[in-house]
């Protein structure tokens, strides 16, 4: 008994301590990379069970922002290989597993 409250702790714990954003590569200038970045984090929060549309809902807003042809992929456990437009790519991680691509190509 004293295991299951003691993991549901630690699972408390590591939630809290990785509920941050994490950028693991972006070639985004400062400004674009910022707002970029907190569109993520907002719209995983809003949308915390529905990743797709979260994902929807970045897209629309990047591509109202920075112009059209904006991608963007949200889940766990996935790998990659794109071509994308230079200086509009972001790959992130939020709430510790989460993983966020954004970019750009035309």
């Amino acid at each position: 008994m004293a295991d299951t409250g003691e993991g549901k702790k630690e699972d408390a714990d590591y939630k809290r301590l990785h509920s941050f954003p994490l950028i693991r590569h972006t070639d985004m200038p400062e400004e674009m990379r910022v707002e970029a970045m907190e569109l993520c984090v907002t719209a995983c929060e809003k949308y915390a069970t529905n990743n797709e549309s979260a994902a929807k809902m970045i897209k629309e807003m990047m591509d109202k922002k920075f112009g059209s042809s904006w991608h963007v992929v949200i889940g766990e456990g996935f790998g990659f290989e794109i071509t994308h437009e230079v200086k509009n790519l972001l790959y992130m991680f939020f709430g510790g597993s989460l993983a966020v691509c954004v970019w750009k190509c035309s």
